[in-house]
């Protein structure tokens, strides 16, 4: 914020964290919507949009550098309508503009701003811009003047420039229409195995990413017997978990790792990546039986209810910032003169553990906490494994309580539909997969939370914060509670979770897919592009997430419209399933599609009540009275249906008959 604020602009009147940012700027700024447009379309404007959010680091350094400068406001509020979005409120707003931006200069990033006409159509933008030329990118002030100058000079040029760019949006992904091929998945492993980075881990160089939704994908392979799958998952899993990456001292993933080898993060976490991130170690830990992968995914889940519950409800925040005191990764580094103070007679082994050094592990004699060798720090001491937990444990407990005096990043405390949707998921799943009840517990709660304050009219709602429920919907938000609940319902065998995960995918179907077309990721509105993104990310697409949403109730609640309706997706996108790294979720979606099942436990279960704590990621669980789904109509209780494509295999009438029928499903 400026030292001494400027009066409130618009922005002052919402919710969002990254707005409110914003609402001292001496920009006239406007939120997305019809106000700034009619304005746009009354002056002959262009409009100026300007998308990030709360917790980008290069968001923060625009705002201080250009918009809070009163020179650089006048030329904003003279020349152009300045719209300010938060692209985690609008994805679609951001996706949409994100493709005409990448489509310019082949390459995107936030803060994104664009140049509109007065009809929302792009014709310019960039990312970060400076408020002095450097980096070979000139000024900020000299892009407002040029622009403007050249909308006054050639409006008429670059209206039509616009309309071109605007049809390459609408065309959307240009690969032809086949369906998969017979061996996508053989495929896939292989293109994935020449990416793999044997050394550390993970796909690729720096900036290294986790991809949560290819993990998640690996770890259904790994499930049913790839073992090059197998062994890139667990490699990769051992390596985010002993770097910097990881906060060894809070718990919790960064976003990405700005090197090779997961050491130096991009310190901001990602209620998303979490999420998914605890679902693949818990998921890791029953396929391997490592206490590590366990207590990491335990480790995870407990820095979310801690440090990223949002004050007052059940749900959790969004993001926390890498920023604190307006640097990078303040609150998260260490000296080691202030780790041997904290730690006293402790601090040589700790130092050793956690890789810090006199001169430091990254720059300016500051370490990033590392775990790299705990077996020799564990001999070095001479503990056993237990006391030496037991004392790591304790060095932790230390270091965080020291590190809570700081001051903290903000967090962005907005709530997202789908992003609580995948931690409703996780924790009810590793609560399930772990036997932890207090995981369920909070599930229970998140979800009613989901189900009652974020929706409103019939609709499920995109972002809620302070008591204020916004009016978009989006396809992810329908599918992603869809699935936390289905998996809410195999942790509790409490049928009404399902039923209302069934009464989600059902709007979902009726609100965001065309037939002939496919899913879109918003509803129709103000954008001149209905949004549709088939790219996973950091979290799945939209499409991908939906597919596997009514895959997994088809079964259960006997529709076999909604199964066809994921058949004809997957044989539209065929061609895009040759790219595992651009579409693992779809491609996890094909797999269920073809080898998935029910796993149908009339109640009561009797001795195979504990069959719900199966690690079986291609079977969705059900359980309840017979007849309080199709599925379990005319089942016996007492007994395990494992049924495909409406058909059952004979009851399984004890756990290790199941466990066979498990196996056999997973080895075919």
């Amino acid at each position: 914020m400026p030292n001494t604020p400027h009066p409130p602009n618009r922005l002052a009147r919402e919710t969002s964290p990254y707005l409110l940012q914003h609402a001292h700027n001496p920009v006239d700024w406007y939120p997305w919507g019809e106000e700034a447009f009619a304005k746009a379309r009354a002056e002959g404007k262009p409009i100026f949009l300007s998308v990030g959010y709360a917790t980008c680091h290069w968001c923060h350094v625009m705002e201080r550098e250009s918009f809070e400068d009163e020179a650089i406001a006048r030329l904003l509020n003279d020349g152009y309508v300045p719209i300010k979005v938060d692209r985690e409120e609008l994805p679609d707003v951001d996706h949409v503009y994100m493709t005409a931006l990448q489509a310019m200069t082949q390459h995107g990033g936030w803060p994104m701003n664009m140049f509109l006409t007065p009809a929302l159509a792009p014709f310019y933008g960039g990312t970060y811009f400076p408020p002095q030329p450097r980096y070979g990118m000139p000024s900020f002030a000299d892009v407002l003047v040029a622009v403007r100058r050249a909308w006054e000079q050639r409006r008429d040029e670059l209206e039509h420039q616009a309309a071109e760019l605007l049809d390459h949006v609408r065309r959307g992904i240009e690969l032809p229409r086949r369906a998969p091929a017979a061996d996508v998945h053989a495929r896939a492993v292989e293109t994935l195995a020449k990416s793999f980075d044997t050394a550390h881990g993970g796909f690729g160089g720096a900036p290294k990413f986790p991809q949560p939704p290819l993990l998640a994908y690996l770890l259904t392979l790994a499930a049913i017997g790839d073992a090059r799958a197998r062994a890139m998952l667990a490699f990769t899993l051992a390596q985010m978990a002993a770097g910097g990456m990881y906060d060894q001292v809070g718990g919790g993933f960064a976003r990405y790792s700005t090197d090779q080898r997961w050491h130096v993060p991009h310190f901001e976490k990602m209620l998303y990546d979490n999420a998914q991130l605890a679902r693949v170690y818990a998921g890791a830990y029953r396929l391997t039986g490592d206490a590590r992968l366990r207590f990491v995914a335990e480790d995870t889940l407990a820095y979310l209810r801690r440090e990223m519950h949002a004050a007052g409800t059940a749900a959790l925040s969004s993001a926390q910032d890498a920023d604190s005191e307006g640097v990078e990764g303040k609150f998260y580094v260490w000296a080691a003169d202030e780790l041997r103070a904290v730690l006293g007679t402790d601090a040589d082994a700790a130092l050793q553990l956690y890789g810090a050094t006199a001169e430091g592990n990254w720059e300016h004699g500051i370490n990033v906490l590392e775990r790299r060798d705990p077996e020799a720090v564990r001999i070095f001491l001479g503990l056993s494994p237990e006391a030496f937990a037991q004392w790591e444990r304790a060095v932790r407990a230390r270091l965080y309580a020291v590190r809570s005096q700081r001051i903290w990043p903000i967090t962005d405390d907005k709530v997202l539909a789908d992003w609580n949707g995948m931690a409703l998921r996780a924790f009810a799943e590793a609560g399930r997969l772990l036997g932890r009840d207090d995981f369920v517990h909070t599930a229970r709660a998140l979800a009613r939370f989901l189900l009652d304050a974020m929706r409103a009219d019939g609709r499920l709602r995109h972002a809620w914060r302070a008591g204020t429920l916004r009016a978009e919907s989006f396809l992810s938000d329908y599918a992603q509670v869809g699935l936390g609940l289905a998996e809410l319902h195999a942790a509790t065998g409490e049928i009404d979770w399902l039923h209302a995960a069934r009464d989600l995918a059902a709007q979902m179907v009726e609100r965001f897919h065309v037939t002939g077309e496919g899913f879109f990721d918003g509803e129709p509105g103000h954008l001149p592009v209905r949004a549709r993104d088939l790219f996973d990310g950091a979290v799945p697409s939209g499409t991908a997430a939906a597919c596997e949403l009514l895959l997994r109730l088809a079964g259960v609640y006997a529709r076999g419209d909604w199964a066809e309706l994921v058949q004809q997706t997957l044989d539209r996108h065929g061609a895009l399933l040759e790219h595992p790294s651009a579409a693992p979720a779809l491609l996890h979606a094909h797999l269920l599609n073809e080898r998935g099942a029910e796993l149908a436990l009339p109640a009561p279960a009797g001795g195979l009540d504990a069959a719900r704590a199966q690690f079986a990621p291609l079977a969705t669980i059900v359980c309840g009275a017979p007849g309080a789904a199709p599925i379990l109509a005319g089942r016996s209780p007492g007994h395990a249906y494992l049924c495909r494509h409406g058909t059952c295999n004979l009851p399984a009438r004890t756990p290790d008959e199941l466990r066979a029928q498990l196996a056999d499903l997973h080895s075919k």
